[in-house]
């Protein structure tokens, strides 16, 4: 008995265009960080302070607002910048994730 594949079915027209609409290259681009249940809160306002370079007030705000609503924007720009500062909270072991900011 052998086994049957299937192809993949491949985006319509229609798909790409709507996609395409959706990314809107004049929007800028956010850093997200999410709560988990890992990482003590001191530990994300020392990583606010130390790799963005916000004053202790700021970086508290942010990180009670990762605390207290799941996540904050913690940085807004370019997404190839935005992309490096979510991998840079990546390796501080954040949970972050980049996304269009909203109109």
């Amino acid at each position: 008995m052998g086994v049957m594949m299937t192809p993949l079915a491949a985006p319509g027209v229609d798909e790409e265009i709507d996609l395409q609409r959706r990314v809107d290259p004049e929007r800028s681009w956010q850093t997200v960080v999410w709560d988990d249940p890992v990482n003590l809160m001191s530990y994300v306002t020392h990583v606010f302070r130390e790799y963005f370079g916000f004053p202790r007030p700021e970086a508290e705000r942010l990180m009670l607002a990762v605390h207290h609503h799941g996540h904050a924007v913690v940085a807004e720009g370019a997404r190839e910048q935005m992309e490096l500062h979510t991998q840079a909270m990546h390796d501080y072991g954040l949970w972050a994730t980049v996304r269009q900011a909203p109109q």
